[in-house]
């Protein structure tokens, strides 16, 4: 089973996804206590897009190739986290970063935004 850490992008087909969509990127936002726990199957991650749009949305996270790793600009859309199986995880075949603790907070204030826990 992939041992996946937090800040990680790794590639799944999410249950929302239609069937025709293959694997998208994602990053794992779990603690890692969680994703290195024997018993957990699963983590937390929020999937990532390349439809940029160029009005701001404000659960949304633009993340630049030199941060991510990844061959164009992408967002890391908050509103959509999701709990995915670890067995469902792929690796990159090219080498990507780890989005750095900073970013992954900026995540969290955003997923909770999506859920009306405005401070």
């Amino acid at each position: 089973m992939p041992n996946p850490q937090r800040g990680e992008i790794w590639f799944t087909k999410l249950p929302t996804d239609p069937p025709e969509k293959g694997k998208r990127p994602v990053v794992i936002v779990s603690i890692n206590a969680r994703n290195n726990h024997p018993r957990a199957s699963t983590v937390l991650a929020v999937p990532l897009s390349t439809s940029v749009h160029k009005d701001e949305i404000p659960t949304h996270l633009v993340l630049e190739p030199g941060q991510t790793g990844l061959r164009e600009r992408v967002i890391a859309k908050a509103e959509d986290i999701s709990v995915v199986a670890k067995v469902h995880l792929d690796p990159s075949r090219d080498r990507l970063r780890t989005l750095s603790s900073h970013h992954v907070c900026e995540l969290a204030r955003m997923v909770e935004l999506a859920m009306g826990c405005v401070p």
